[in-house]
């Protein structure tokens, strides 16, 4: 996930993203950003005229970009490409994650909603913008493996919805109870919206 071999500018806008899914945006200053990028304070000014704002929704499309990039590799490595296993594969990249590496983190798109949707018409926009990337790269999954058009939009919406509030309860219950069981129970209804010809 690190953009590794990168310049300073994408690892500030990689390290806000990391920052904000841990401690919200609140929280993620610019200096802090500038250290764990490893960049010089000098340079947020240069790379980021715009300030926080600018930075808070640049790591907010990049996060669409990597969540939307993810979905082709997740099917790439299906033995068989399923919705319910589309979906196992997205949980799957965050139950290893919590049981690797603790709950600390949770996603940043989300973080930043909370933090911002009333406050900063830009990052509400910038948050919207990332989730519809995401949510276009699920449905077009979806309706790749058969589901109808019509019902691959809303079925993605579903998938990144109970996706986004399993990982607050997980983070909350520091269990991930709440993400196995999305996948258990929304596997077959997302199953059987494919579209069976005889």
């Amino acid at each position: 996930m690190a953009p590794s071999g990168r310049g300073p500018r994408e690892r500030m806008v990689f390290s806000a993203a990391q920052l904000i899914r841990r401690d919200g945006v609140g929280a993620t200053g610019m200096r802090e950003v500038a250290a764990h990028a490893g960049a010089p304070r000098g340079s947020l000014q240069h790379y980021f005229p715009g300030g926080k704002e600018q930075l808070v929704n640049e790591a907010l499309a990049w996060a669409g970009r990597y969540a939307a990039g993810r979905v082709p590799r997740f099917l790439a490595a299906l033995p068989e490409p399923t919705p319910s296993a589309l979906f196992g594969a997205m949980v799957r990249q965050w139950t290893d994650e919590y049981a690797s590496a603790g709950f600390a983190g949770g996603c940043p798109v989300a973080a930043a909603t909370v933090d911002c949707a009333e406050s900063v018409e830009s990052t509400r926009e910038a948050a919207s913008a990332a989730f519809a990337a995401w949510n276009g790269a699920v449905a077009d999954a979806l309706t790749g493996m058969g589901v109808p058009p019509e019902r691959a939009a809303p079925l993605a919406t579903l998938m990144i919805g109970a996706l986004e509030g399993a990982i607050l309860i997980a983070r909350a219950e520091q269990d991930v109870r709440a993400l196995t069981s999305a996948v258990r129970e929304l596997g077959p209804l997302l199953d059987a919206a494919v579209s069976r010809e005889d």
